[in-house]
């Protein structure tokens, strides 16, 4: 048994493997008492692999200012491989993220306290105005790098996403109710015209595991 807080930056995946641990799958993900995330992952032990340190990437063409320093900001969000009878449900990036026009899962960031599946039903109504059932976690995974938010403030960014699959069992048109949000369209997707839509690279390496799994 392995338990440990994940650090700024970290990946609970490669933790793992640093710690010993192989094949990790995520069995729950939910809100302690304090508020913080607790994640629960099934393991194999294994040989301990010490993990390369690797430079902390950083948005193309980012200027800093003289002895500016990011600041470090960590966002924990839930989203969801929304499925039904009319395809796969994909969110348009607005112009007040930093990747307008890119297609992405429905979902989004956790309020203080809530659980990572009470958000995910929240974010699938706010942006989409859909209800899911049938909800099945799928993995956690995270990302760090350093760049501007829409804001202009410098951030040392660590997105820590939780990924479920969720089944539509009435699908609507797609309505938008977030108006001014970071959703400026959405759609259902006919599986066999997914590859015409721009993913967000967060997403696009795995949803095709993810829509076979």
């Amino acid at each position: 048994m392995a338990e440990f807080v994940l650090a700024h930056g970290a990946d609970p995946v490669r933790e793992l493997a640093r710690l010993g641990w192989s094949r990790p799958h995520l069995d729950d993900a939910r809100r302690d008492d304090d508020g913080s995330l607790v994640l629960h992952f099934t393991v194999t032990p294994a040989s301990a692999v010490a993990p390369t340190q690797a430079p902390v990437p950083t948005d193309p063409g980012l200027v800093l200012a003289p002895g500016e320093e990011a600041s470090p900001y960590q966002r924990t969000a839930a989203y969801g491989v929304v499925t039904s009878a009319r395809g796969v449900l994909l969110t348009e990036l607005s112009e007040l993220t930093s990747a307008p026009g890119r297609w992405t899962l429905p979902g989004g960031g956790l309020d203080p306290g809530e659980q990572p599946v009470a958000g995910l039903h929240r974010e699938v109504w706010e942006e989409s105005g859909q209800s899911v059932e049938s909800v099945r976690l799928l993995e956690a995974h995270t990302s760090h790098w350093i760049g501007r938010a829409p804001s202009g403030r410098l951030e040392d960014f660590h997105a820590v996403r939780i990924v479920y699959a969720a089944w539509c069992p009435q699908p609507s048109d797609p309505v938008v109710h977030d108006v001014g949000g970071s959703t400026a369209d959405v759609r259902w997707v006919p599986r066999d015209e997914l590859e015409r839509y721009h993913l967000s690279r967060s997403f696009a390496p795995h949803m095709r595991r993810w829509l076979a799994s």
